[in-house]
């Protein structure tokens, strides 16, 4: 049996660290990155969306259109989701410079 009181301390002890708080440049970069992001992403689904445009399926087993279908649906979807968590987590941050800025701004006068 082990000692249930070891002597030593764990090598994986948890460390309490102070959470970092939000600055404005941290914000505004973030959101430019973020925004930056986005805009790769809208180009991609873009890209993918034209491409599966011009190429239609050519086949006459139905299973084939179907899963064909299915899966150009969920590639297309897949990028959009990416390209809108982007441009919201870039909105967020943004909205949230704003915020810390206006506070600035009262905690002055």
């Amino acid at each position: 049996m082990t000692n249930p009181t070891p002597t030593q301390p764990t090598p994986l002890s948890v460390t309490h660290e102070e959470p970092v708080q939000p600055t404005l440049m941290r914000c505004f970069m973030g959101s430019l990155i973020s925004g930056g992001f986005a805009y790769a992403c809208m180009m991609l689904t873009s890209a993918i969306a034209s491409t599966f445009a011009n190429k239609p399926i050519h086949s006459d087993n139905p299973i084939a259109v179907n899963i064909s279908a299915a899966v150009r649906t969920l590639v297309t979807g897949v990028s959009t989701l990416a390209t809108f968590i982007f441009a919201f987590a870039a909105l967020g941050l943004f909205c949230l410079g704003l915020q810390l800025l206006f506070q600035k701004i009262t905690q002055k006068s």
